[in-house]
């Protein structure tokens, strides 16, 4: 057995000798062939891999495009500084913009920053209470594209009827068109990407030291002074009142022929017709949030959260506030969110002068009273010692008719012990706060 294999093995060995001799003896023949066989090995499978890559790339395609597209759109945000005036051009263009917002110049204003109609109307309308922006101060953040800058424009703004100017802050797109010239754009109508950077850039440590003592000088101003709540009520109020008149006007609608006619005089009845309408007022009742809010205990962005408003919630409306918070009930108790975020989802109309004339019957002030009679009960007149509002009924609630300036003097009809006097104004009968008369 062991012979037989010792016989295999003599076997191989000799074969594998005469194989080694003939390579050997043709190895510049065999040797190219064997590099030619191998190269071509290797471009079949380089080949073969090339199409199994293709055939995925294929399947992988349509994900990668939306990836790539959704990528592109987003803008990549650096720390960019924020600067105060550091481009002239801008800063000269921020000043000419407000010149022309207090001026009521909406034509120049519409050059700078394109306005829709609605924001035209509404430009209007401020312009009536604004009477000179004293400070203007202008910071600029590198924008996302060559040439493009965020601007910050901070102001103090002078309104009539109060004392002291107001601050705020304001941000804008400017970019520059074909011609080179900047422009203005809200952040309401930029493009998402765009839309993305300006949020990422004020959440910079500069930006956010800025917005913070602007909007703590300003809770500070409205918190110590009630006087000041209610004159920004009161001015929201009257802004949102004359761009409805002047759509109204506009477009030709019945309230419009309504206004005209309360305006003129149309005799005796018209007069007791446009009393009944000048003491009827909408209250807002409930409000409901129209993006998702953080609901805080007091009115400031730093009190404690107590909860998320979502899109569509509805709340019972307890105060709106001067400085920009709305007062609600929630979960049994009360609560705050931004004004801003929140629309008037139930209106219902009080009858407040009504509501005075039931309140002097029941008091026994002289149910007979009538406004037939008014005239003879006039007593005299009182003098304005500070300045104040005419309102159509006793309630600080209640229309807003004009204003009274110090030393003015009204005609009066009786002083009542609610703390308000009621007077005779344009021969109509209207209501002012007794502490400001005497």
């Amino acid at each position: 057995m062991n012979t037989s294999n010792n016989n295999i093995q003599d076997f191989i060995k000799a074969k594998l000798e005469i194989l080694k001799n003939w390579l050997f003896s043709y190895s510049r023949i065999i040797m190219p062939v064997v590099l030619v066989i191998c190269v071509v090995i290797t471009i079949a499978v380089a080949i073969s891999a090339n199409r199994k890559k293709t055939a995925e790339e294929d399947i992988v395609q349509p994900e990668q495009t939306e990836e790539t597209e959704i990528v592109n759109s987003l803008i990549a945000v650096p720390e960019v500084p924020l600067e105060k005036e550091a481009v002239p051009e801008i800063s000269e263009l921020c000043r000419t913009y407000y010149t022309a917002m207090v001026e009521g110049d909406v034509d120049t204003m519409n050059s700078i920053c394109a306005m829709d109609e609605l924001e035209v109307l509404r430009a209007q309308a401020v312009s009536k209470y604004m009477e000179a922006c004293p400070t203007l101060e202008v910071y600029t953040k590198v924008g996302p594209q060559e040439n493009t800058y965020i601007a910050y424009i901070y102001q103090e703004v002078k309104f009539y009827d109060y004392e002291k100017p107001l601050p705020g802050l304001n941000t804008y797109y400017v970019y520059a068109d074909e011609n080179g010239d900047y422009h203005l754009q809200s952040e309401g109508d930029v493009e998402e990407s765009v839309l993305n950077y300006i949020r990422e850039v004020n959440l910079q440590d500069d930006f956010v030291d800025l917005h913070n003592k602007v909007t703590v000088a300003y809770n500070d101003m409205v918190d110590g002074d009630e006087q000041l709540r209610q004159f920004l009520v009161d001015l929201n109020e009257e802004i949102d009142k004359d761009v409805g008149k002047a759509l109204a006007d506009r477009y030709g609608s019945e309230e419009a022929g309504e206004g005209a006619e309360t305006a003129s005089d149309q005799g005796d009845a018209a007069e007791d017709g446009n009393e009944q309408s000048a003491g009827s007022e909408n209250v807002v009742t409930k409000v409901k949030a129209t993006d998702v809010v953080n609901i805080r205990s007091s009115d400031s962005e730093t009190a404690d959260k107590l909860g998320k408003a979502a899109i569509g919630d509805e709340f019972e409306l307890l105060e709106e506030r001067g400085n920009g918070w709305s007062k609600v009930s929630y979960e049994g108790g009360e609560a705050f969110i931004k004004s801003e975020y929140l629309e008037p989802s139930e209106v219902v109309q009080a009858d407040a002068a009504g509501a005075d004339e039931d309140q002097e019957t029941d008091e026994g002030g002289g149910a007979e009273e009538t406004n037939d009679d008014e005239a003879a009960e006039t007593t005299g007149t009182v003098t304005v010692k500070e300045n104040v509002r005419i309102r159509a009924g006793a309630s600080e609630n209640s229309e807003k008719i004009a204003t009274a300036y110090v030393g003015e003097k009204l005609e009066v009809i009786m002083k009542q012990a609610d703390g308000w006097t009621k007077i005779k104004y344009n021969g109509k009968t209207a209501y002012v706060k007794s502490e400001y008369v005497e």
